[in-house]
């Protein structure tokens, strides 16, 4: 008789089915787990065999083999642990296999045989809840497995607990949803002085609050990284601000178990490198794809896995490496060479896809001791709102959800100037040099602009503002 009990398989944010499969056969005793399992998926015999001991139960004096279906689908982390028990519980006919056969089992298995956590229970939900069946997950991770909607979740805080549930002898109490995180509230606009300009950029760039769909898909990265602490899906967008010091699997993902990078974990969110220059240019010039298609794919030997990162990119960073360019008096002897040279560190093609460049000044004494400004982050979320209102609604029959996704057919559709902004542009692009690229990301910025405004049309006035954010040279 062979046992079969359905997990998953992580690739990116996918989870495929996979079989446990378990047969206790006469021969040789033994326990053997086969099926492209990593360290951890091998190191599962010796957690599952203790765990069986605390419930008073000892494997039969047998050759045990388990087979993780498919053979040529690397299966990596501790999750296979409780479906492979069970399946081998099972097969030893101390559990009813109809009923197993009715749910996806994921957890991690202690050697009390207590159920601990394992990334990823929200996409095994999700699975789950598409094939019609129920879940079985740890305890702690049932209000995560909740949100996925029509599923049945046994949250199991222990193996003792879960078999007792199966027989009917002791029910387990369905979880509930985690409570979503109500979004914490930063420093106030009114509290800035001066910087006009950098504050316009800021409004031009900004977005509200997660749709209840963006929040999902950003919990499941989460979920996949083992970072949605008690089930919890906020309506706060990512903020992520690794240092200059990251490496390339850091930033875009990777490892010798494939996990998302911090542009994947900032997606829907803002990415801040701050020191941008500091940062190696390898490491910088490996963002130029996820910032072009919204998505990074890291490609190993034995797997190929795509992460959404579809991010606010935001930077900062000095004009030069002694910070006072244009100011003669602090100014190294290098100035303004010394920019050239800083600067050069990012690289042409990353600086092209950044439509916001803003010189921020210092702040002078005339500017402090002004009253605070009218205006404050109140009254910008408000127009910010009503914007994306606007584009959601202009949309809403296209795959693209705002300006920044426009492209092709729909850019032209929805994003070209009117006639005096027509001949503004080409004039600039000539004059500014400008790649195909900056002319699609000013018409994007424009259209923007223009939605702030309450405008349906993209006039002269606002493909100007767009132009004005464009990369300036080095100044002397």
């Amino acid at each position: 008789m062979v046992a079969i009990v359905s997990t998953v398989a992580y690739l990116g944010l996918e989870a495929r089915a996979v079989e446990v499969q378990c047969q206790i056969a006469p021969g040789m005793v033994g326990f053997a787990v086969v099926g492209l399992p990593d360290k951890a998926v091998a190191e599962s015999r010796e957690r599952v065999r203790a765990a069986i001991a605390a419930l008073g139960l000892s494997l039969p004096p047998k050759r045990i083999t388990i087979n993780l279906s498919p053979a040529d689908l690397p299966k990596e982390g501790s999750h296979y642990d409780l479906p492979i028990a069970l399946a081998l519980l099972s097969a030893m006919g101390l559990v009813d296999t109809e009923t197993l056969a009715q749910y996806v089992v994921v957890g991690e298995l202690g050697l009390d045989g207590r159920v601990a956590a394992s990334p990823g229970v929200l996409l095994a939900a999700l699975h789950a809840s598409g094939r019609q069946m129920g879940l079985i997950c740890p305890v702690m991770q049932g209000a995560e497995a909740a949100w996925a909607g029509q599923v049945e979740v046994i949250a199991a805080p222990d193996l003792l607990s879960l078999l007792n549930h199966l027989k009917g002898q002791g029910i387990l109490r369905p979880p509930e949803p985690g409570i979503a995180e109500a979004p914490v509230r930063g420093p106030d606009l009114k509290q800035v002085k001066g910087q006009e300009t950098a504050k316009r950029a800021l409004e031009i760039a900004a977005a509200p609050e997660l749709t209840p769909a963006e929040a999902l898909e950003v919990s499941m990265i989460a979920s996949v990284a083992g970072a949605l602490e008690g089930g919890r899906i906020s309506r706060k967008r990512p903020f992520r601000a690794p240092h200059h010091s990251a490496s390339m699997p850091a930033l875009v993902g990777g490892g010798l178990r494939v996990r998302p990078g911090e542009v994947s974990l900032a997606h829907l969110g803002i990415l801040f490198l701050d020191e941008l220059p500091e940062f190696q240019r390898v490491v910088l010039d490996s963002l130029r794809q996820p910032l072009e298609t919204g998505e990074v794919s890291v490609a190993r030997a034995n797997s190929h896995v795509t992460f959404p990162a579809r991010v606010q990119l935001v930077a900062a960073m000095n004009p030069c490496r002694c910070g006072h360019l244009g100011d003669a008096a602090l100014a190294c002897s290098r100035a303004p060479r010394c920019a050239a040279d800083y600067q050069s560190k990012v690289s042409g093609p990353l600086l092209d896809r950044i439509d916001l460049h803003v010189e921020v000044e210092a702040v002078s004494a005339a500017d402090l001791v002004l009253p605070p400004p009218a205006e404050g982050s109140e009254q910008v979320a408000a127009r910010v709102l009503a914007a994306r209102q606007v584009q959601t609604e202009r949309l809403a029959d296209v795959p693209a959800r705002t300006n920044a996704e426009l492209d092709g057919d729909l850019l032209e559709a929805h994003a070209t100037p009117d006639d005096p902004g027509q001949r503004l542009l080409a004039q600039a692009s000539e004059a500014m040099r400008l790649s195909a690229r900056g002319y699609t990301r000013i018409l994007r910025v424009a259209r923007t602009i223009a939605d702030l405004a309450g405008c349906e049309t993209v006039g002269r006035i606002h493909v100007a503002e767009a132009l004005s954010y464009r990369r300036q040279p080095p100044r002397n």
